[in-house]
């Protein structure tokens, strides 16, 4: 039978296996089989340990060129605040092995620009680059990467030899890096080279910004101001000394802004003022429990009338009474709602019920972590709600098996329900879901997964 199926073929059928241990069983068929189970691969993930040496790198380079195809690649160590040379063993054995990546996640430990120069003669496809890299890393070979859009830096407080950030110069000719998506955790106040991105980016859409302390300078910087000004999507997360005035450069310069995603520090002035500013955000994603109000609800009720997402994590100083309120002015436009851990959904009364009857086109709702939540809230909001595609409950202790009824009833286009935690929630329950046509994908502990399936 092996022998009737062509090397094209057999390929094909590799490439729909898509449970693990279904292919782990047809590597073990024969070596044509887990050559071709190979070559079918266009993603992988390794972790690599940080005894590894010189040696090491033949061993990966050999078992990288297994993959021809590869396309997306994942390489992480055991200790990601290993010494260069770990990272550049293993950057130069991708490098040469993996000429067709258009992903790679490195995260082995700091990269070196010698290593990163060879990475963009060799991968010349590259689209989405992350690395680990040292505070003193310069940028300048990203000159090579021409096709890359999407770049993530993690920055350690290590050195890096070679020439200082300050030296390096414009790119030749006015030419402009064309990276479209910019990420960076961990940038420190005063921390230089960074501006260099600034100056020679014209086409970010998207910034986020993790556990920063600064932008690598002040954050007037006219370069800076001047690439705001064509940011579509920010991501602030636990960026608390720089959060108030980097919002208020954003209310400023970002016009055309449609997400904001803020974590863990913001200010309720300046928040304010970007959602009085920013008419065209169509994504609020807010955890804030001390910045955010009723003042701030109102204001995304009088300016944001086309909001899709509204996403509320821990905000314990809103009110129900502005929640009805923006239910109602969003009410043909709202899809995707998120009270998280909202104190106002568990301790007001026909809250839900009110959201429920005002925002007829929601389609993804999250009420996690709210532990108080009845059944008789819950019910009453479903019955309002059949448009709903997916629904998260995880950690709503008081909820029972009334609710999934009620889901059931309701909900005729569920496709996922998240019900983890949910400790009154019986076998019998997950059991009926499991009969619904519609869903795809349902989340809960297997021990509530009926003994007979």
């Amino acid at each position: 039978m092996d022998s009737l199926l062509c090397d094209e073929l057999l390929e094909e059928i590799l490439q729909r296996l898509h449970s693990a241990s279904d292919a782990n069983s047809a590597s073990l068929v024969s070596k044509r089989w887990l050559s071709l189970l190979r070559s079918s691969r266009t993603a992988l993930s390794l972790r690599l340990p940080t005894s590894c040496s010189g040696g090491g790198r033949l061993c990966l380079s050999s078992f990288l060129s297994h993959y021809p195809n590869l396309a997306a690649l994942t390489l992480v160590s055991d200790s990601p605040n290993a010494d260069r040379c770990l990272s550049d063993l293993a950057l130069l054995s991708l490098s040469s092995a993996c000429r067709n990546l258009t992903q790679l996640r490195f995260l082995v430990g700091p990269v070196t620009s010698s290593s990163l120069q060879h990475l963009s003669s060799s991968c010349k496809a590259l689209s989405s680059l992350k690395v680990i890299a040292s505070r003193s890393l310069g940028f300048d070979w990203l000159a090579g990467f021409r096709s890359l859009r999407n770049l993530s830096v993690t920055f350690l407080d290590c050195l890096e030899d070679g020439p200082p950030p300050s030296s390096m110069i414009n790119l030749p000719g006015g030419l402009q890096l064309q990276l479209e998506t910019l990420c960076f955790t961990g940038i420190g106040n005063g921390d230089v080279g960074i501006d260099w991105l600034w100056r020679n980016c014209r086409s970010i859409r998207k910034l986020r910004l993790s556990s920063c302390d600064g932008i690598g300078n002040s954050i007037s910087d006219p370069f800076f101001l001047n690439l705001l000004s064509g940011i579509r999507e920010i991501e602030l997360v636990t960026c608390r000394s720089i959060t108030a005035s980097l919002l208020l450069r954003v209310a400023e310069h970002c016009r055309s802004l449609v997400s904001l995603v803020v974590y863990d520090g913001g200010n309720r002035d300046a928040l304010i003022e970007v959602i009085r500013n920013c008419g065209s955000l169509r994504k609020i994603d807010l955890r804030l429990p001390l910045d955010l109000d009723d003042d701030g609800l109102m204001a995304i009720a009088q300016n944001c009338r086309e909001l899709q997402t509204l996403c509320l994590q821990s905000c314990v100083m809103i009110s129900g009474d502005s929640l009805r309120s923006l239910g109602r002015v969003l009410c043909s436009s709202l899809e995707e709602l998120a009270l998280v851990n909202c104190d106002a959904a568990e301790r007001e009364p026909g809250l839900l019920t009110s959201l429920g009857q005002n925002l007829r086109s929601l389609k993804r709702l999250d009420l996690s972590y709210n532990e108080l939540l009845l059944d008789k809230e819950m019910v009453s909001m479903l019955a309002s709600s059949r448009n709903l595609v997916e629904i998260s409950l995880r950690g709503c202790r008081g909820l029972t098996d009334m609710t999934i009824s009620a889901i059931i009833k309701n909900c005729p286009l569920l496709r996922m329900i998240d019900i983890r935690q949910c400790h009154k929630i019986t076998s019998h329950g997950v059991g009926l879901l499991l009969e619904v046509p519609s869903l795809i994908q349902i989340l809960v502990e297997q021990s509530k997964i009926p003994g007979q399936l």
